[in-house]
Formats: structure tokens, sequence, C-alpha cells
């Protein structure tokens, strides 16, 4: 299975090759706007895979007061019959269990207007992620688990610090099924895999990077 990855969008839309199954860990647009969500839709549509899933991040405010019904309502049908959106739920794609979460915890000083699908403490992020079930073979979220592409400087001490969470690396350690998790958020890791155990592949697949240049390539996967 041809399995192409991206995550941290912002409003660039790179070409893609095309294959099985797209993934989109999140972050869509430039500035949340609903034209710009309507496009991205459509241009999702435009590409060859056989199912497309999308999950939210952090900058999607409207995905999030939305729900699920911003595909119904700024789309035709015809437009979405291969995209799934996935929001703390599952689905199947050719036998493969797949499930997206779209929640990251908040930082100080982060932009008030990029807090959707946060969470202010890693008890709450427990929560959500509790959800995760045991026997996916692909996990989506946005943020990466403690200590897998997820250290990041701070200003203005330059002090490296780790943003995953750790209730996340504990869940996906107990998952013997898990083959894929892709995630993004932290561009400064973005376009890197990792084996991470004897049968999981770790993609951070953001195509930014850090000052936010769409640099990075889709990751592909074989599975």
């Amino acid at each position: 299975m041809i399995i192409d990855c991206i995550s941290d969008l912002h409003g660039h839309y790179p070409e893609l090759e095309g294959g099985d199954l797209l993934i989109v860990a999140g972050d869509l647009t430039n500035t949340d706007k609903e034209e710009e969500i309507e496009f991205f839709f459509k241009w999702l549509h435009n590409n060859p895979y056989n199912k497309k899933i999308v999950i939210g991040g952090n900058h999607d405010n409207l995905l999030q007061t939305y729900k699920n019904e911003f595909m119904n309502l700024h789309c035709s049908e015809s437009e979405i019959t291969n995209i799934e959106y996935l929001c703390d739920s599952g689905t199947k794609f050719e036998g493969i269990k797949i499930w997206g979460t779209p929640w990251t915890k908040t930082f100080k000083d982060m932009n008030p207007k990029c807090k959707a699908f946060t969470c202010d403490t890693e008890e709450e992020l427990a929560i959500k992620f509790s959800l995760i079930p045991d026997d996916i073979d692909i996990l989506i979220t946005h943020g990466p688990p403690y200590g897998i592409f997820d250290c990041v400087r701070r200003f203005p001490n330059d002090i490296p610090e780790r943003t995953g969470s750790q209730y996340l690396s504990d869940k996906i350690r107990g998952n013997t099924n898990l083959k894929l998790h892709v995630f993004g958020h932290i561009h400064e890791h973005g376009g890197k895999t990792i084996q991470y155990g004897t049968t999981t592949t770790m993609v951070n697949a953001s195509i930014m990077n850090e000052f936010y240049e769409p640099v990075n390539k889709p990751v592909r996967i074989l599975l």
C-alpha cells in the first residue's frame, strides 16, 4: 500500500504523486477562513488517492466549530466520496484500522487564535488519548508523543524543550499492532521518520520548517 503523509500545510498545498492513501495531520490553512477550508477540500478532492483522511490541528478553529458538518456544507457529494475527517474516531481502509485525534497541549505565550483542539494539562490530554483503541494499525495525531520529533527551542534562552505527550507515548508503547504513527505540529522535525520498536514507523509529516517555509517533502510510506 502506498501512503503519503503531510501535515502543517498552513495554506501551502504541495504537488502529490497519488497512491492508495493520503494522510493529512492538521493545520490546513493560512488564516483559517471559510474560503480557505473550502479551497483545501477542493484541492484534496483533485488528488488521485483511493482514500484521503484528514484530522484537525491547533490552527483549525473552523473545523472544531463545524465538527463533521463542514464538508457537507461546503463541498458537493461527489467531492467528498473518498475523503474522511476523523476527530477522536476511526475508520477502516483495505482492512487496516485507522484512528485520528487532533489534540495538543497549550504552551506559554501561545497565540490565542491558534488554540483549536488544545488542552491545558497532560491529564486532559490523557482523557482524549484514552479513546485510542489498542488494536489499530495506523494512528494519526496532530502532535507528537514525548521524546519523538518533539524538541523545540524556546526563546529568548534557546533552551531545548520536549513538547510531546507522555501519555501518548505510553499509549503507543502498549500497542503491538501499530504499524504507522503520523503527526506534525513541531515544524523543526518535519519530513523525518524513525523506526519505533520492531513494528512501528513514526512520521513527522510537517511540510513547514520552523520559519514557516514549505521546504519538506511529503513522506511516502510503503505498508
